[in-house]
This record gives C-alpha cells, structure tokens and sequence, in this order.
C-alpha cells in the first residue's frame, strides 16, 4: 500500500517476532485467554458454569471471527463487547458467562501487561546476545593495546578488549534493570470498575476468600505469579513508566557505543561492517558511512524522549481512571519496544562484524607513545642520578617542541630523539625506544578483561545459555 502512512518501526527495524507480539491477534488472543482463565476459575470457586461451557469456549481460543466482531463493533462502537458478542457467537452454550463480572480493563490492562512482559523478555534474549558477542569480542582484543582518550584527547593506553568490556558493563547494569521489572510485573486481575471487585463480591455473595483465590487464580492460569494488591480500574500506569524507562536505559547504552563506533570509524581503527555493494554516500562513492551506527543512535534518541509520555501519563491521571492514557499508551508503548528491538538488532549486528585495523591502532599510539612514556623515561634518569625536579622541567619543554613539531610543522613525534640528546639524561634514543612497548603502559587491562568476563559476564551467559546464539537480520 503505497497511498497511506505506514510506521517505519515496522517496515524497517523491527523483527516480525517483536511486530506479532503487538499485534491484533496477539491481542485479541489473549482476549480469550484471560476469558476462559475467568470462567475456568470461577467455576472451580463454585459458580454455575459448567466444564461443557469451558471446552466450548477452548475450542475457540485461536479462530478469531474477526468479520463478526469488526461490523458488531461498528453497531455498539465497543471493542471489548464486540469481541464478547463474536465469542458468543462461536460459543453459544458458554455465551452468557463469558466475561462475567469483568468491566473492559479486565481484557485490556491485563493484556497489555502480558505483553509488555512478553516483549521483555524478547528484549532480554536480544541484550543478552549483543552481551555474548560482546564478550567475545573484549577476550579476543584484550591485549591489544589502543591510544585510550579521556575529552577525546590521548591519554594513556588501554586495549581494544578492555574499551569492550565498558560497553558491556553498560548492558550489564540495563539486564540487571530488566529481571528487576520482569521479576516484578504483575497482572491487574480482577478488580471491577473501580478496584473494589464490588461486582465479584455479588457474584460470590459476599465470600472475600474466593474472591482472593479468583485472582491468584487467573494470574497462575495465565503464567504470573500475582496481580496488583490494590488498583483502580487500571492497573497503575506508573507500570509503563518503569517498564519503558528500562528500555530507554538500554537505549542510553547502545547510543554510547554507537558514538564510540563512529569515532573510531573516523579514526579509521574500528569500523562497523560494510558489505560488498553496500553504497556509503550517493556523491561520494569511496565514503564509508557508519550507518548502521547512526541508526542506533537517532533509534535510541527516539527511545529515550518517547520514555517521557508514561511518566507524564501516570502523573496526570484522575483518582480510579480517566481515558487520556489510552490513545498515549497505543502509541507509546509498542513503539517503544519496536525501536528498541530495532536497536538491539543492529547493535548485534554491528558487534557481530566489527572490523580491527590493528596496524593502524598502533601507528596512532606509538605516535603518541613518547609523551605518556616521560614518566618512566624520567624514574629511570633519576635511578642514574639525574635530579627528579631539574629532569621533569626539561621533559617539559622538550614535550612543548615535540607537540609544536607535530602540530604547527606536521613532522614526526621526535620527543624521543630529543631526550636522547639531552646529555640530563644519559640514555641512548635504543634505551629510550626499548621503552616503547605499547604493552608496559595498558596498567591491568587485559587481567581486568579476563576478570570481569570470567566473574561477572560468564555466570550470566552460562545461567542463559539457551537463548544465546542469534543472527541478526537487518531489513535496509
């Protein structure tokens, strides 16, 4: 259809599987499910429903009529009790105990809960894949060392492997976010028009034990450990401004690489995949843009400000509901979780073929080199008998004509050559250069690597093993 808008989140980033998760009929089957887990549990506390009524209602769970509900919903402009009609049609014993002493919210906050938690954990499975890649990644680069920068100005060196490990410990903290809401979501249950389950006090004449026991009942039938304790007609929405305020964190921490990755595409020592064919700029054909990296970014740019509407959303509404968050949380909420499987798609997928330039990692560090190296130089000319104090002041200067011959005259670092020279120093430009190891200056970093993957990240990976191995697929 090309005469009408349609989102980009679902024509360009999003996996079909995230897109079916907030889909009509990922909806409207859950619909069902929460009507049959009602009914079940209501007969199982005493009401006059019978196990007929149940197996009929069973039967249809997944052949949605959704002809007969579209022109009912037309006639009574509800969709709750049009989608209750089409069930009724298609089960005309159990027709007139389906959605029994439920108002509207019964169906939808506890769908929407459901599949919150189920695009959660579609989230984890992908956060927990970019990680392992990750980590893969820092073991296989941590003893590489890599001109670190602190304002974007050289400071002294890290690895390659280590600079990963910074990433990953961002992500780290983001999945920690994430079981903490997962382990903590929670339906609405059964609450009535406004919370005090007044109707179901009716149905059950007045006996509060079932009434608690239908609750604990729906939300196991449905695969929660519990609902809320106390509610509204809705369940809080300050549910959704924790749920997408993970999603913007985890937003937050694929942006920062994203940066990462473009200054170093720049810097021509890492670049993000490009393939064969791929075109890089439409006027200059030798460019190779770090559009995928790019992409994260403005996806996760979006992620993080669309976190603001839940939170104004929740702080606006109206004692036990009003029905400005409902138009909001169609928009917000889906389209959080879309971007952010987006996101985590092309984070693993940039991760995935990352590409090392080592030769030019280490041309631009040993250029750098002499000036992180005066230290030492300057201990070892004391250990000699230089004086600490004279020797640093002139290591001071000759750094000042070393930078001036860089910067203002283009040449070579001859910091070396210079101190050479300096008879201060007593010590020949080969002494100075078997200073020059990259590997003396990168502190622990490979130790912190090995550390961090095998204490803090490889539990974790183990503990999920069975959701690691993922490809990403990248639509344009």
């Amino acid at each position: 259809m090309n005469d009408r808008y349609e989102s980009p989140l679902s024509e360009r980033y999003a996996s079909k599987e995230m897109q079916y998760i907030f889909s009509p009929d990922m909806k409207f089957k859950t619909w069902r499910k929460l009507w049959i887990a009602l009914a079940e549990s209501e007969m199982e506390l005493g009401l006059n429903i019978t196990q007929e009524q149940i197996d009929e209602l069973k039967a249809h769970a997944d052949d949605i009529n959704y002809d007969v509900a579209r022109e009912r919903e037309k006639l009574v402009r509800h969709d709750v009790m049009a989608h209750v009609y089409a069930y009724g049609v298609q089960c005309p014993k159990a027709k007139g105990i389906i959605h029994l002493g439920a108002t509207s919210c019964y169906v939808g906050d506890n769908t929407d809960i459901i599949i919150m938690t189920e695009g959660l954990k579609l989230v984890r499975k992908k956060l927990l894949n970019v990680m392992n890649e990750l980590a893969k990644f820092a073991d296989k680069y941590k003893e590489q060392p890599t001109l670190a920068f602190t304002h974007f100005q050289p400071a002294q060196p890290t690895t390659v492997g280590k600079r990963a490990t910074l990433w990953l410990m961002e992500l780290k903290l983001d999945l920690d976010d994430l079981d903490y809401i997962l382990d903590n979501m929670m339906l609405l249950g059964s609450k009535g028009t406004t919370g005090t389950q007044a109707s179901f006090l009716e149905l059950f004449e007045g006996d509060h034990e079932k009434i608690k026991e239908l609750e604990n009942k729906i939300a196991h039938k449905m695969g929660f450990e519990k609902c809320f304790p106390v509610s509204g007609q809705t369940y809080s929405r300050k549910m959704d401004t924790r749920v997408l305020n993970v999603l913007a964190g985890i937003a937050a921490s694929a942006h920062k690489f994203s940066n990462d990755i473009r200054l170093l595409q720049h810097l021509k020592e890492i670049e993000e995949p490009f393939e064969k064919n791929q075109i890089g700029s439409s006027a200059m054909a030798y460019k190779r843009n770090p559009m995928r990296s790019e992409r994260i970014a403005s996806l996760s740019n979006y992620v993080m400000v669309t976190a603001l509407n839940p939170a104004i959303t929740s702080a606006t509404q109206w004692f036990e509901r009003t029905l400005d968050d409902s138009a909001n949380k169609r928009l917000s909420v889906p389209e959080s979780f879309l971007a952010i499987d987006g996101i985590l798609d092309l984070y693993l997928n940039v991760v995935d073929g990352l590409v090392v330039y080592d030769k030019v990692i280490e041309k631009r560090l040993m250029s750098e080199l002499p000036f992180m190296a005066t230290e030492n130089i300057m201990m070892d000319a004391v250990k000699a008998g230089g004086d600490r104090q004279e020797l640093h002041e002139k290591i001071r200067e000759l750094s000042m004509e070393a930078g001036a011959n860089v910067k203002q005259k283009g040449l070579e670092n001859n910091l070396l050559e210079l101190i050479a020279a300096d008879e201060a120093f007593n010590m020949s430009l080969e002494d100075l250069q078997k200073t020059m190891d990259p590997r003396k200056y990168v502190g622990r970093a490979p130790e912190q690597v090995d550390e961090f993957l095998s204490e803090v990240i490889q539990p974790i990976l183990d503990e999920n093993k069975e959701l690691l191995g993922m490809r990403a697929e990248i639509n344009v």
